[in-house]
């Protein structure tokens, strides 16, 4: 019998408990072996609750029992899941978490540990909830050069974007409607500013690159100014705005942005829509490829977590090579990378012009005294120059 400890038994920790049991036999025939919960731990007590005997509220009882093979934390947050999860790897047990938080900080060092001490540190359900994309990088496309990896990875911001294009509504009320729904937290600043995003790509951007990426050194716009009238002239443009974490080789240095996209109908994110989540992979030699499923809630990420549980057993005595080194990767500036960018502004075509040069006129919404245009294809730095010339800015999205 594998012995395992869960760290937190909010909605990930009781969703991992939740799988463990309902495919308690599949499970067992994949990995040969029953797999456990002795211990959740957890400051509250669960009266009722099938698992209140396994609570426990001191993490030492965990660190110190040798039958523990695997910590699973579900906490959340840096710190403690950090020091829990540094004393699991140092005393010899095996490490697997959904904390982006977490990860994003210190995973190179968490990886580094692990390796040293022959044991595991999986993360698979840290991005993307259900949907596998953590392994496939560091296993089925290791023979490939990732040029791109882009993704949706918010679904939060995915639901209110497809509300907005949908039924036509203002920002304001598509985020109390997601609120209301449990699909947006009372303080949704990490969603809708694009931070949790941002956290994920981050991630992505390490692995593949092979180096630490650090989240706050990635441009990070979210989608606040995203307006229903904006929704009205992406349409008139054949388009979807979607919030996009990208990363992209630009002359030989990944450049990460985080920032909402005007995306066409053939590009393959464009149909994914609602709380889903995607990640498109785009390898020198592979070519494209998708993953696309439910990037959040309690089953699909918890099925990713015990995934990477019954990884482990399978990899019992050996350490599964992970590339992600703490030497920090110097990133390219976001603003060298080139689009075509939409602006609405409140200038003349003239002096549009005089900015731009050639533009791509929109028809304007009805009712609105403004001008609406696609620039041709410019970096940030042109696209920034000819901005503060014309002045009088409404809103600007980038055209994928």
């Amino acid at each position: 019998m594998i012995q395992i400890a869960v760290l937190g038994y909010g909605t990930i920790g009781s969703g991992v408990a939740e799988v463990l049991k309902v495919n308690k036999e599949s499970i067992t025939k994949r990995v040969g072996d029953e797999i456990s919960i002795k211990y959740i731990l957890d400051l509250r007590e669960f009266p009722g609750d099938p698992m209140e005997d396994k609570i426990v509220h001191d993490y030492a009882v965990i660190k110190n029992d040798p039958e523990i093979a695997i910590v699973v934390e579900a906490m959340g947050g840096v710190e403690p899941a950090y020091t829990f999860a540094k004393q699991a790897l140092e005393s010899g047990k095996h490490f697997a978490t959904s904390n982006k938080a977490l990860i994003a900080e210190k995973g190179a060092e968490l990886i580094r540990i692990a390796k040293e001490k022959n044991v595991n540190c999986m993360f698979e359900a840290s991005v993307g909830g259900g949907i596998p994309i953590i392994r496939p990088l560091n296993s089925c496309l290791t023979a490939d050069v990732i040029e791109e990896v882009s993704g949706i990875l918010n679904g939060t911001t995915n639901y209110m974007m497809t509300k907005m294009s949908s039924e036509g509504s203002e920002f304001e009320d598509v985020l109390k409607d997601a609120q209301q729904k449990g699909y947006a937290e009372a303080d949704p600043t990490a969603d809708i500013e694009g931070h949790d995003a941002c956290r994920k790509i981050a991630i992505l951007t390490s692995l593949v690159s092979g180096q630490q990426v650090d989240f706050e050194d990635i441009h990070c716009e979210g989608i606040t100014k995203i307006s229903a009238t904006d929704i009205k002239y992406a349409k008139a443009l054949g388009r979807s705005i979607k919030l996009l974490a990208s990363s992209r080789l630009v002359d030989g240095k990944y450049c990460a942005l985080v920032a909402p996209f005007m995306l066409p109908v053939e590009h393959p994110l464009y149909p994914v829509s609602d709380v889903f989540n995607a990640v498109f992979v785009h390898g020198n030699v592979l070519g494209d490829a998708m993953f696309y499923g439910s990037g959040a809630g309690k089953l699909p990420t918890a099925s990713a977590v015990v995934a990477d549980i019954v990884d482990i057993v399978k990899h019992t005595g050996k350490h599964v090579w992970i590339d992600w080194e703490q030497e920090k990767l110097e990133l390219a500036d976001y603003k060298d990378a080139e689009y075509r960018f939409f602006v609405r502004t409140g200038a003349d075509r003239n002096a549009v012009e005089a900015a731009f040069g050639a533009v791509s006129y929109v028809k304007a919404v009805d009712g609105l005294n403004e001008t609406a245009f696609v620039t041709e294809q410019m970096n940030g730095k042109a696209y920034e120059a000819a901005a503060e010339k014309l002045g009088d800015i409404i809103n600007m999205i980038r055209v994928n």
